[in-house]
């Protein structure tokens, strides 16, 4: 079968393999130049995370099929100089004890691989690359309801500047994570904090009149 990796195309005679193993195949055999990145080779670190067919995807899980176009990530960032602007981090500690029930509620934010996926899925970062960027505010939310974190409004005033209020809800970071972490929602719940502790969308918002001139905003 025939992949376009970088423009180049590479006839590789192999049957049901990840992309991983055809793209090692293909240094190894055909173009020892062929650049790309791996370690654990499964779904763990992931180091390998590639976009195909315009998806981002892990090479060591993506099967790859005849006529795939293989990319790199849009958007390789560093996902720790992120996570360092929201600090998300314990704070102030109280002396609360996490139970099973206060565990769920960031079991899933928790499980981020650092693949950078959500980062090159998301359409802020082309245009704002000082955005906080999806994972970044996923982790702020975890925080945020993490029960032993004392200094919560910390967390909301860090996300409001590049943050919460930039990201557009398109979802694009929720198909692109292999972990299935929603960062939408975790958006969204940072937007409602944020409004019960006094913030509100710095965006200006568009004045509206109906056919009568009447203007509901006043």
């Amino acid at each position: 079968m025939k992949i376009v990796v970088q423009n180049s195309t590479y006839e590789v005679p192999l049957k049901e393999v990840t992309l991983l193993s055809a793209l090692i195949y293909i240094r190894e055999n055909i173009d020892s130049t062929l650049k790309f990145g791996y370690n654990c080779k499964s779904g763990v670190c992931g180091s390998c995370s590639l976009r195909v067919n315009n998806q981002e995807t892990l090479s060591c899980e993506y099967k790859v099929q005849d006529g795939d176009i293989v990319e790199p990530l849009l958007y390789k960032t560093s996902v720790q100089n992120r996570l360092k602007r929201v600090e998300s981090w314990l704070h102030v500690k109280s002396q609360k004890q996490m139970g099973e029930a206060s565990e769920e509620k960031i079991e899933r934010q928790s499980d981020c691989i650092l693949c950078s996926s959500c980062f090159s899925a998301c359409p802020v970062l082309h245009v704002k690359p000082d955005f906080l960027g999806p994972y970044a505010l996923t982790r702020a939310w975890r925080y945020t309801v993490d029960i032993r974190e004392e200094d919560k409004k910390g967390f909301v005033d860090r996300v409001q500047n590049e943050g919460i209020w930039d990201c557009t809800l398109c979802g694009e970071c929720i198909l692109a994570c292999p972990v299935g972490i929603d960062p939408k929602a975790d958006i969204l719940h940072l937007r409602t904090k944020s409004m019960q502790m006094g913030y509100f969308d710095p965006t200006p918002q568009p004045d509206f009149q109906d056919d009568f001139g009447f203007n509901p905003n006043f």
